[in-house]
């Protein structure tokens, strides 16, 4: 069934390889099929190559070009992104701290016509992506922040371990490094009735190489990935091109909005929005965050 946005997949998308504009016929349910298999056994999956070839350039182009216009702060944090002083037991994972200094370009800073955000707000992407994680639809965030973002990690800098808030992410990488910048995780080390504090312990501390999966992206790779129970991280990015990775965040909830203190945590700043919705979060799950 075409929708008015369907054209935009078909210029944008590699439609022989993912055809998202018609999931019913038999191609498209054998990936959709491949995809849910890969997300229900080990919380990811990548499609190769997700992006037209002849639209790299212009994607690593358009992201790299509001990359200046990324948030970037050094901090202290832990895997669970609480207060490093949070009271816990002698020997919790959230007493191990890190040094963060990636940084995020906030989507009132993308602008409209950009690839990813043309993507982001399509009704065709928002059905595969709903349709992949299983879930009847999905939203795009009410957060006039949050809910498209460009990672940037600078050379010498990673995104250290830690786990989403959200319970899926969908990103895609726009801009490679020289070197390092390797996707690194644990897949479903924690659950929503356990923490398995031991195991995280064991990756945060050098002991749990057993527990680590690592993932070579290339520009152009969309990856779907359940980040709420997977720890993982972005190793440290060598040589003098920064990493840049477009986050396309969704809700199964209409009207969902960051909180005061991770939206100003992440960009530096906060909007009205945000302090007319603070409070009013709905948690999915107990565990630590």
């Amino acid at each position: 069934m075409s929708t008015p946005d369907t054209p935009v997949i078909g210029r944008v998308v590699d439609t022989a390889r993912y055809p998202l504009n018609d999931l019913d016929r038999a191609d498209g349910k054998s990936l959709l099929s491949r995809i849910q298999h890969d997300l229900s056994s080990v919380g990811c999956s990548v499609l190769p190559d997700f992006i037209r070839p002849e639209l790299l350039d212009t994607l690593r182009e358009e992201c790299a070009s509001v990359s200046p216009d990324a948030h970037f702060d050094v901090e202290t944090v832990n895997a669970y992104n609480i207060a490093v002083d949070t009271p816990l037991p002698e020997d919790h994972p959230g007493r191990i701290t890190m040094e963060r200094g990636n940084a995020f370009v906030a989507r009132d800073r993308i602008p409209a016509a950009f690839l990813i955000h043309r993507l982001y707000t399509s009704e065709p992407f928002q059905d595969f992506v709903a349709r992949c994680f299983q879930m009847p639809r999905l939203h795009e965030l009410a957060d006039p922040l949050s809910g498209l973002v460009l990672n940037v990690v600078r050379p010498g800098q990673g995104h250290p371990w830690h786990f989403d808030t959200n319970e899926f992410t969908v990103s895609m990488l726009t801009q490679e490094p020289d070197g390092g910048g390797v996707f690194e995780y644990c897949p479903n080390i924690r659950s929503a009735q356990a923490e398995n504090l031991g195991d995280v312990r064991d990756v945060l501390t050098g002991r749990g190489e057993r527990l680590v999966r690592r993932l070579t992206l290339r520009p152009g790779d969309l990856q779907l990935f359940k980040g709420r129970y997977s720890l993982h991280r972005v190793a440290p990015v060598e040589g003098g091109t920064e990493r840049h990775t477009a986050i396309f965040a969704y809700s199964e909830r209409p009207g969902v909005i960051g909180s005061v203190a991770r939206t100003r945590q992440l960009f530096g700043r906060v909007l009205p929005e945000h302090l007319a919705a603070e409070g009013r979060a709905v948690r999915v799950d107990q565990l630590l965050d």
